[in-house]
């Protein structure tokens, strides 16, 4: 059994498939299959670490970026998505990969034509409530179609597609639900909050935050993933902002949140304040109101239909990053903490939204495809 898996080279893609991966190694295991062989097609393998975890081989492709705006990479980037499609199709051609997973991205073009050049089954997955262009075009012929929002589906043919939300990976679903406190060092008696801008951090969230931290760190503590560049200058500059180190001793900043840290930190929260990425389904699957900043001008504006499609759910607040200011944070933040019953709202369609068994659905459609094959 060969399952092939390729996406963009962001964290919303690559997490996503090794949910699905460690969805497919726990199915074989109860199914007692025969262990299948796992590979990830992209330009980079963006966690070589997790790859190796999950025994998932990575195959290194190229891409060109599909960009909107006229840029004179737009031409170099031609020839590097005909190079990516020509190896691509060397590489499936010799691999043969009885079904090939998709979850979108301009990386994935190359191995979903090659896949689709010899016929190869394909599933693909869409995270956002109004999908790229290459899932879109994929949509048009892949065999089986999986999103995450609801509103996706209108996008796909109907006897196709199905609503599955989105795979998360074991380690990021269920909250720590003891030592978070000492793990983190924080009070027993104070609220938490929750700061995440991804990966990489969030600029706009970083300064509204350290503005708003004389008045957050009043009532509540924070907890802010603040991304690996910024950390050294968040922890200066909120030296200097509170100078009393009883407050200082209240705010909790990190560069990045490992596995353990993400689980401790969501068992500890009481509030998440986020991007609209794929970051929103893990804070679903903790049932944690939260406050939504979308990313403005993110490709297809997908941060901000997410996250309304997220807010009709009832499940958020959104703020949109041109409208932010840090009264306005402190405000919201206060109006949700200082309401048990709007708190406690949220948090209900959070779970509601959730699907846990995201992963696991897709997963056994994938054996299912595998299995066929060899029949």
């Amino acid at each position: 059994m060969k399952i092939l898996f390729t996406g963009g080279g962001s964290g919303g893609h690559f997490y996503p498939i090794i949910a699905v991966a460690e969805a497919v190694n726990d199915s074989v295991r109860e199914r007692k299959l025969l262990e299948p062989q796992l590979y990830y097609a992209a330009p980079d393998p963006y966690d070589r670490e997790m790859l190796l975890a999950n025994d998932i081989k990575f195959i290194p492709t190229a891409a060109g970026k599909m960009r909107r705006y006229f840029s004179i990479l737009n031409f170099f980037d031609y020839f590097k998505t005909g190079w990516g499609i020509f190896r691509a199709i060397l590489r499936i051609f010799f691999l043969y990969p009885d079904v090939v997973f998709g979850k979108g991205g301009y990386a994935s073009f190359p191995t979903l034509l090659a896949a689709r050049l010899f016929r190869i089954p394909i599933v693909i997955h869409e995270s956002d409530a109004e999908p790229g262009r290459v899932n879109k075009w994929a949509g048009k012929f892949a065999q089986k179609i999986a999103v995450s929002f609801v509103e996706a589906a209108k996008f796909f043919p109907q006897e196709k597609v199905a609503h599955t939300g989105n795979p998360i990976r074991k380690a990021a679903l269920l909250p720590a639900r003891e030592g978070m406190f000492e793990f983190l060092k924080l009070r027993r008696d104070l609220p938490v909050i929750l700061v995440t801008g991804g990966s990489l951090g969030a600029q706009a969230i970083n300064e509204a935050v350290l503005a708003a931290l004389p008045e957050l760190l009043k009532k509540y503590q924070v907890v802010h993933q603040c991304g690996e560049q910024n950390i050294a200058d968040m922890r200066a500059r909120a030296k200097v902002v509170l100078g009393d180190p009883d407050l200082l001793e209240r705010y909790k900043p990190f560069g990045y949140l490992n596995d353990l840290a993400v689980r401790m930190s969501a068992g500890a929260a009481s509030l998440v304040i986020s991007r609209a990425g794929s970051t929103i389904f893990e804070i679903a699957a903790w049932g944690l109101p939260s406050i939504v900043i979308p990313l403005p001008n993110s490709a297809e504006d997908h941060q901000t239909k997410n996250a309304f499609a997220y807010a009709r759910a009832g499940a958020c607040v959104v703020i949109e990053q041109n409208n932010m200011t840090p009264g306005l944070l402190v405000s919201e933040i206060g109006r949700i903490l200082s309401d048990n019953e709007l708190s406690h709202k949220m948090g209900a369609a959070a779970r509601s939204f959730s699907r846990a068994d995201s992963a696991a659905l897709i997963a056994g459609v994938l054996l299912d495809i595998t299995l066929s094959h060899e029949r």
